[in-house]
């Protein structure tokens, strides 16, 4: 179809069509207040400019897994660090944005997994993206296998750095290695997985993965974004959990959910830092991340490496919230984890729910649907924090057995 001159057309049908199905993405004004978790004040007209009428509601969908955006000493600590060097950190890495906070950040996430140095990112999107594409990129003869439930930014990375991939099975392993036996063993290979996949919730094989990876003379490239603050000694990650962060020879994290800050980060070799940080686009001509963030991030990191108080209350709720809803009939989608997806399975009625669950009962959670997860599978993602009652989470089982009912929902296998 030739769109003309006419854009606007073109756009309007576009938006008209996703809002049909149910797939308009609605973002909801809301102000998370420090001290008040898991509450948040709702600008019910739509805008928090105009001071309309706000209502309280219990969030139960925040990747602030822990709370610790809100942990006093991370916020003490970041205020001091503001107060010393402003809100901004002045440029690139390269040129001027290169603080004494950043290199120990570094120092912190390599000391976390196990490796010889780190290298942190505006995001963690970033730092996947960039750190892919130049892998991919500049490697020569470079294959990567992917696992076909990555995150955007691994595949997006990938993608740009147009090396051949092959896409495998999700958690596979026999199809993972049928497509690595395909390949000479001395082409350079990538085997890039995530450890704990966000929307089901799911574990990696990551020992299996370690295994083929020797086998078939590839490098490892681990996402622990949702895994890091949460599992392993100190927060350490799945990998460390499993006693195996050393043969990982690339983990990449964040700092936006376990840690509560923001900014993403890799920790290998000291040979392979050195080349993402020389290559990267995407590390060299972005602005650092400010002082006063790198400055709580590492405060975050060192309150969770202390203690796992935060950790074992988590997993307490998820568990007491998991059995609940279980019983309650909703089709939780079962794993080992502290994500707690629903399946819906349709994007108007996971809308309507999430609709009615905020107009209602004070509940804000958001729908997931395409291209998040595949059609059909739309589903609301409940994450517990140690800040939720036990109140709080039969609240949310009440709510969901009524409305499971009355739109008529399928009932857990």
């Amino acid at each position: 179809m030739s769109l003309g001159n006419d854009y606007n057309t073109f756009f309007q049908k576009s938006i008209d069509t996703i809002k049909r199905d149910g797939r308009y993405r609605t973002f909801i004004p809301l102000e998370r207040l420090c001290g008040d978790a898991p509450y948040a004040l709702w600008h019910t007209a739509g805008s928090p400019v105009t001071q309309e009428e706000t209502k309280r509601v219990i969030v139960f969908c925040s990747n602030d897994y822990l709370g610790m955006s809100q942990h006093p000493d991370v916020l003490k600590t970041f205020h001091e660090a503001a107060d010393i060097y402003g809100v901004g950190s002045g440029g690139t890495r390269n040129i001027s944005g290169n603080a004494k906070v950043h290199v120990e950040l570094e120092k912190a996430v390599a000391s976390l997994h196990e490796k010889e140095a780190g290298l942190i990112f505006s995001s963690g999107y970033t730092a996947n993206k960039a750190s892919l594409y130049t892998l991919g990129s500049q490697i020569p003869n470079c294959i990567i296998f992917s696992d076909e439930k990555n995150h955007a930014s691994m595949i997006h990375g990938i993608r740009q750095s147009r090396t051949e991939k092959h896409v495998f099975a999700h958690n596979d392993m026999t199809d993972l290695e049928e497509k690595l036996k395909t390949q000479p063993l001395d082409r350079p290979k990538i085997i890039a997985f995530v450890s704990v996949y966000s929307m089901d919730g799911d574990f990696a094989p990551i020992k299996h993965v370690i295994d083929l990876a020797k086998k078939y003379n590839a490098l490892t490239f681990l996402d622990e974004v949702h895994a890091v603050g949460i599992y392993g000694a100190g927060g350490a990650g799945l990998a460390a959990a499993l006693g195996c962060n050393h043969a990982i020879d690339i983990i990449q994290g964040n700092f936006a959910k376990g840690y509560g800050v923001v900014g993403g980060y890799i920790a290998a070799s000291h040979l392979i830092i050195d080349f993402v940080r020389s290559f990267a686009p995407g590390f060299i001509f972005t602005t650092s991340i400010p002082p006063a963030v790198a400055a709580a991030c590492q405060k975050s990191m060192e309150v969770q490496r202390q203690s796992d108080a935060y950790r074992k209350q988590l997993f307490a709720n998820v568990s007491y919230l998991r059995d609940e809803l279980t019983k309650a009939g909703v089709s939780i989608i079962l794993n080992q984890g502290h994500i707690l997806p629903i399946r819906v399975g349709d994007a108007l009625k996971c809308k309507i729910l999430c609709d009615i669950l905020l107009n209602d009962y004070g509940i804000y959670l958001q729908p997931i649907n395409y291209p998040t997860v595949p059609m059909g599978e739309e589903r609301i993602r409940v994450t517990v924090t140690p800040q939720h009652t036990k109140e709080h989470m039969d609240q949310l089982v009440h709510a969901l057995r009524i409305l499971w009912s009355d739109l008529d929902l399928a009932k857990a296998a």
